[in-house]
């Protein structure tokens, strides 16, 4: 399900150039397929998030956008129980922003945003060393498919599919994505 309403569709249009509505069709983003590691370097396979809706963003500590993190913890505390996991990707990729090791990161997430959500090792996610699922996703959405800046969100459905694409200005509360949120959790 894409995003609705005319500031959604007019974003639609200008970030993200398709979004494949066909399960199983060749090139199709298999979210589940793919695995990151944790911030202390423990395997985190996607597949064990299977049936659930994942808001996948990559964060930074040192960006304007990192006030983001209370409104992505606030989203994980409404949304978990009914099957939303929230994956916040730590990138050095924008300006250098997010310089720290991973137990900074955990450090400085948790103590000034509160933060539990799972966080994953820091990865590139642009360019032809970023993780293989935003490889795949920049593949399959085409140039507007790779994050422009940090806190570029997708969202994935229970099944896997890609639902929507938002940029670093939308803010977690934004009303577009919520409504995509809550249609992703059906």
């Amino acid at each position: 399900m894409r995003p609705t309403g005319g500031l959604a569709a007019a974003w639609w249009a200008g970030c993200c150039d398709k979004v494949n509505d066909s399960p199983g069709r060749e090139g199709t983003v298999d979210l589940f397929s793919y695995e990151f590691q944790t911030l202390d370097a423990q395997p985190l396979p996607l597949a064990g998030f299977r049936g659930k809706a994942v808001l996948l963003v990559n964060t930074a500590s040192q960006c304007g956008y990192t006030p983001q993190y209370a409104g992505l913890q606030s989203l994980w505390q409404r949304f978990r129980e009914r099957g939303l996991l929230v994956l916040g990707v730590p990138s050095n990729d924008f300006g250098g922003q997010e310089p720290g090791s991973g137990q900074q990161i955990a450090d400085f997430s948790a103590a000034r945003y509160r933060v539990d959500f799972p966080l994953t090792e820091k990865v590139s996610v642009i360019g032809p060393h970023a993780h293989p699922l935003y490889r795949q996703i920049a593949q399959e959405l085409g140039e507007g498919g790779s994050p422009r800046w940090n806190f570029h969100k997708f969202l994935f459905d229970r099944d896997g599919e890609l639902a929507g694409a938002w940029p670093a200005r939308v803010a977690p509360d934004d009303p577009p994505l919520l409504a995509a949120i809550e249609a992703a959790l059906g």
